[in-house]
Formats: C-alpha cells, sequence, structure tokens
C-alpha cells in the first residue's frame, strides 16, 4: 500500500490559516506554526471583543446622555426614571441618537419628562 503523506490536504489547511494571518508581523505572517497560535488567539479576541463592544457602547450611550440630561439640571438616573413613570419606551441608543441628532427635539422630551417627575 502506498505511503501516504497528507499531500494537499495538509497545503490546503495550512493555506487557509496562513491567508487568516495575511498582514501579521514577522513569523506570524508566514510560519505556519506561529501564524496558526497568532490565528487562534485573534479568534479567541474577536469572540471576546464581540461582547464588550455592545458594553463600550451602552456606556458610550449612557454617558452622552448623562451629558444632555446634567445641561437640563436633571441627572441620568432620574431622567432614566421619569421616562419610565412617563411610559417613554426608548432605548439608550435611540435617546442618544435623538440627543446628537435633534438637540432640540431632545430638550422638548425632557421638558416633558421634568413635568411628568413633578406631577409623578
Amino acid at each position: 500500500m502506498a505511503r501516504a503523506k497528507r499531500g494537499f490536504k495538509r497545503r490546503r489547511r495550512h493555506q487557509k490559516v496562513l491567508d487568516r494571518a495575511s498582514g501579521f508581523v514577522l513569523g506570524r505572517g508566514s510560519q505556519y506554526r506561529r501564524a496558526a497560535e497568532a490565528v487562534d488567539r485573534a479568534h479567541m479576541y474577536a469572540y471576546r471583543d464581540r461582547k464588550n463592544r455592545k458594553r463600550d457602547f451602552r456606556r458610550l450611550w449612557i454617558t452622552r446622555l448623562s451629558a444632555t440630561a446634567n445641561e437640563n439640571q436633571l441627572s441620568y438616573h432620574e431622567m432614566i426614571a421619569a421616562m419610565k413613570k412617563a411610559g417613554i419606551l426608548l432605548n439608550r441608543k435611540v435617546l442618544s441618537d435623538i440627543a446628537i441628532v435633534d438637540p432640540s427635539g431632545f430638550k422638548q422630551l425632557l421638558t416633558q419628562v421634568q413635568s411628568y417627575a413633578l406631577v409623578g
């Protein structure tokens, strides 16, 4: 029986890893073993950071909302609580976008919430 030395299958598998490692510096982009380690680590970071991106954006939206609420003599947590009492069910992403794109509309929303918070 003929001896099998992996042949094209090994080349194809190695080439797939090296293609993913294109642009990596030094041996990480050209040597299979180093590239495989770097690609594995890159996949772990990518998986972790897809989760962290959601966290980071939420933090950004909250910071923006806090700043705009403070400009209108209202704290962030008071604004969110008043919006819930008022029945305004907009998430932080949409509220942050409104605050940036349409500041006057956001100010009207805050005055509506402030008046509701004083009544409620």
